[in-house]
């Protein structure tokens, strides 16, 4: 059995479930999250994980191969094709899995499991718990294995800690004149009380989710600012496919954009404009079960039309969102049948005084997933040994240009899974006397390709963040120009300018703020730097990244053409380096 640690960073669904994976293979495992474990993406997804199951199980017609097609094809010819090929082969095992840690999702009359249809899905193979609660489910069955463990001294538990720094040693594993190259030694933190800390680790899974608030409107909880992200690019590693983010076509336009899961969709609502108009058909063969990214920018197109109209009328502006009816379901169903199947909207929506029965919901798009991130490999390793990431935070090129509705949490699982099978099986593979991650071994993935984002500094947070929100949500959303993300990108330059100036005579706008909030800005400003350069560069539209300027796609239309990604390493990455000390040699 292995001694070694492995920390691991975030609490959605790949940080809770590689770090009990972890355990069950011997290791030690610390588990920090800068908030409550119940805080991420994971516990507010409502649509579900999708798998195709065993014969008998699965839906009649439904195969793996017709899986890997609609996700290739929603990825619009950018994804790995292996990575996808990975995802839904090995779907149904960790599905498996999730439910031996107690995870229980909905079935039907004859006990078997529910299988719900969502948009750009060719079957229904949606798994759900507790209707429209299933990343609640998920979470909270995880949580209870997870403090289980944690009570029996398996797991240490680090909640309400703000990991701000990874920790690199040399090494020399490199090949003949060249450097030798940093590897992950451990982590610095900020604890519960906000002072700074730090501990040795053989390895670290970075877990961290998302990136929802860099933007005005969004689905993602406050803890979703790119820290995850924000860490790698410092310590050196590659990102990838920051440009594409996907924006949900249905988040609720009043309150805190409440997300309408796709689910509804998928069981009959249909998108009205102001006047009415079932307008989707207008825009795509499969209407309002078109891939996200279509239904996002049709929703954005059409209220263009309105407001073109509007101003053409002499009003001074058109409708800022259209509507989503789901009147039809209840019809079609019966009498309480939108209150048993959406519990968690049905409640929502009637918070805020919306009988969804009759009314019309307004909705408009919110950011909601960053496809891009942290370059891994099939088996979850970054560029930097040691470093592993998955789930949200990572960039496998699963998802390629859009993400299939309900693949996240999915890929989450496989590739959380396959990260720490390979770090516990190097870990135990290593020779007595050495590492026990054995980094002075030849790391397979490299920054080779990787081009050099200058210009992209990590200055003290100067605009506040409602603003840099806003000016996200302008210049940097469902459709971009070079006009605007020029315009985002220079202000968020000036704003880190004067910020600087303002330190330097102590006259700063975040004095009162406490150390984590100052740190947290300084994340979401970076990573809001990165998406805007990332944008800019690519001069073409393809799934979620859509040039008002530049509309034509890059020829890539088969879901099977070649991936083309932008990679990018920080040429100015601050590697902090200690001794490597092993953490069987301190508390």
């Amino acid at each position: 059995m292995s001694n070694s640690h492995l920390v691991v960073v975030g609490s959605g669904i790949a940080g809770l479930y590689g770090a009990l994976l972890a355990v069950e293979a011997g290791s030690r495992v610390t588990l920090l999250t800068k908030g409550s474990l119940a805080q991420s993406n994971t516990h507010q997804a409502q649509g579900g994980i999708c798998a195709v199951l065993a014969e008998g199980e699965a839906a009649p017609g439904d195969s793996v191969e017709a899986h890997i097609a609609d996700t290739l094809k929603a990825g619009a010819g950018q994804c790995d094709p292996e990575a996808v090929r990975i995802l839904c082969t090995e779907a149904a095992a960790d599905i498996a899995a999730l439910e031996r840690f107690g995870v229980r999702f909905d079935s039907d009359a004859t006990g078997r499991r529910s299988l719900g249809l969502e948009g750009a899905h060719s079957a229904a193979r949606i798994l759900h718990a507790g209707g429209d609660a299933t990343g609640a489910a998920i979470a909270d069955g995880l949580i209870a294995a997870i403090r289980e463990q944690a009570a029996l001294g398996l797991i240490t538990l680090l909640e309400n800690c703000f990991a701000t720094e990874l920790l690199t040693a040399p090494t020399d594993a490199h090949d003949g004149g060249t450097p030798p190259q940093a590897v992950i030694a451990g982590i610095a933190y900020l604890d519960s009380q906000d002072a700074r800390q730090t501990f040795g680790a053989d390895a670290i899974l970075l877990a961290t989710g998302g990136a929802g608030q860099l933007f005005e409107f969004t689905t993602n909880p406050h803890v979703a600012t790119g820290d995850g992200v924000a860490l790698a690019w410092r310590a050196g590693a590659v990102l990838a496919d920051l440009e594409y983010f996907q924006f949900h076509p249905t988040a609720l336009a009043v309150g805190e954009n409440f997300l309408i899961s796709e689910a509804v969709r998928g069981a009959g609502a249909v998108l009205r404009d102001v006047n009415g108009e079932a307008f989707m058909t207008r825009y795509h063969p499969e209407g309002d079960l078109a891939p996200r990214d279509v239904v996002s920018r049709s929703i954005a197109a059409h209220l263009a039309t309105l407001a073109e109209i509007a101003r053409s009328a002499g009003e001074t502006e058109g409708p800022a969102h259209v509507f989503l009816d789901a009147s039809g379901i209840e019809e079609a169903n019966g009498a309480g049948y939108l209150a048993r199947r959406f519990p968690t909207i049905d409640a929502a929506t009637a918070s805020l005084g919306f009988d969804w029965r009759h009314d019309w919901l307004p909705v408009a798009p919110a950011a909601h997933y960053w496809m891009g991130g942290v370059v891994t490999d099939l088996l979850g390793r970054t560029t930097i040994p040691g470093l592993y990431a998955a789930g949200e935070v990572a960039c496998t090129g699963v998802h390629g240009a859009n993400r299939l509705a309900s693949n996240s949490l999915l890929e989450g699982l496989v590739f959380s899974r396959r990260a720490v099978a390979t770090f516990t099986s190097s870990a135990n593979g290593a020779t007595t006397g050495q590492q026990s991650h054995p980094v002075t071994q030849s790391w397979p993935v490299t920054s080779d390709g990787a081009t050099a984002l200058e210009g992209i500094r990590n200055h003290p947070a100067g605009l506040g963040r409602e603003t840099l929100r806003h000016l996200m949500g302008q210049h940097a959303a469902v459709v971009r120009d070079a006009s605007g993300l020029q315009q985002a990108e220079t202000a968020l330059q000036a704003g880190s300018a004067h910020e600087q100036g303002a330190v330097r005579g102590r006259g700063s706008a975040h004095e009162q703020a406490s150390a984590r909030q100052q740190l947290e800005d300084q994340n979401v400003q970076l990573v809001a730097g990165l998406l805007i350069r990332a944008a800019l560069a690519r001069e073409n539209s393809v799934g979620a990244h859509y040039r008002s300027d530049f509309p034509q796609s890059p020829g890539l239309s088969a879901p099977n053409s070649f991936r083309e990604s932008n990679y990018w390493i920080n040429p100015d990455a601050h590697l902090t380096t200690i001794e490597p000390q092993r953490e069987s040699e301190t508390v």
